[in-house]
């Protein structure tokens, strides 16, 4: 009988790890130096030594263990190979085979954003729903679609991109993949923020953002909230470039809610209200009634999803 499983975000600076049981109590969570050196050689040892120590310490035998799902930051294939994780130093290799022969225990790897969106939909915002797109507005723009209880991984482990959907033509700054006019150049935390000093720098309105000397996204979202005409043009500005966004990935992949996550989100209604009444100004008439609701795991999305992915492993 299976009792327990782990789940594992792997990321740039630290690895954040989960036990929980198969249920979706998270029992214990803890975090982990991500050691990069040597082209990121010692992650993985790192983590089943970890998790090794972890089982020694409950005092819980590797039979009651359903296994263990990893997140990381850059594309993987449905077979568990990864496309290069710059952020790690890693190239093209199979993590699953590696944790497996390393643990004695089945994996599953996953994209960290396509996990954060298995972990919403399993104990988050998006419980209830079969078939979500989680919408992360963090530092860039990240996505996760799952129809029908299944990710989308798509051939290179890229299904979900849509902080790369283009959407504006004329633009002349480039996005970090290279690209110009990319989603996350608009309504990123960054991007907001670079809308609002391109506002300001041409512009000599008032407005309260003046006053700021570092401005961020919450800066814009409170001013606007305060009633500040230029914060509340640039909001509705964000509104209407994600809901135009997202009301063409609806055209693709039909979801039941999108679920907003990521640093943007603490914004709270005004995010969601103003993104969904664009949402409906631009979408087909058979996908007008997907909901928009809040992420609600934070950073405890990825090991949530890392969990599920294993429990749900085929």
């Amino acid at each position: 009988m299976k009792k327990y499983v782990f789940g594992v975000d792997i990321g740039g600076t630290t690895v954040k790890l989960g036990f929980f049981t198969v249920e979706g109590e998270l029992l214990d969570k803890w975090e982990i130096t991500t050691r990069k050196d040597e082209g990121g050689c010692y992650i993985l040892p790192d983590v089943a030594a970890s998790i090794e120590g972890k089982l020694q310490e409950k005092g819980i035998d590797k039979e009651e263990v359903a296994g263990v799902g990893i997140g990381v930051p850059g594309p993987v294939r449905d077979d568990g190979t990864v496309l290069r994780c710059v952020n790690l130093g890693w190239g093209i290799f199979n993590v699953e085979e590696e944790v497996e022969k390393l643990l004695g225990l089945p994996a599953k790897v996953g994209n960290d954003a396509n996990m954060a969106s298995l972990g919403e939909m399993w104990q988050g915002g998006g419980k209830g729903f079969s078939s979500i797109v989680m919408v992360t507005l963090g530092t860039g723009v990240g996505g996760g679609i799952i129809i029908n209880g299944k990710m989308l991984y798509g051939v290179n482990g890229a299904g979900g991109e849509i902080g790369h959907i283009c959407v504006d033509d004329d633009e002349t700054e480039t996005c970090g993949c290279g690209k110009k006019g990319c989603l996350e150049q608009y309504t990123s935390a960054t991007g907001i923020t670079r809308m609002a000093d391109r506002a300001l720098n041409n512009t000599d309105r008032a407005s309260k953002l003046r006053n700021v000397q570092y401005i961020s996204a919450k800066e814009i979202f409170d001013a606007a909230k305060e009633g500040d005409d230029l914060a509340l043009e640039l909001v509705e500005a964000h509104g209407k470039t994600l809901g135009k966004a997202l009301a063409s990935v609806a055209c693709v992949c039909d979801p039941e809610a999108f679920v907003i996550g990521g640093g943007v989100s603490r914004a709270g209604d005004i995010l969601l209200n103003t993104t969904a009444k664009y949402y409906q100004q631009y979408v087909f008439h058979a996908c007008k009634n997907a909901k928009f609701v809040l992420a609600t795991l934070g950073n405890d999305a990825g090991i949530y999803g890392c969990a599920q992915a294993i429990l749900t492993k085929e």
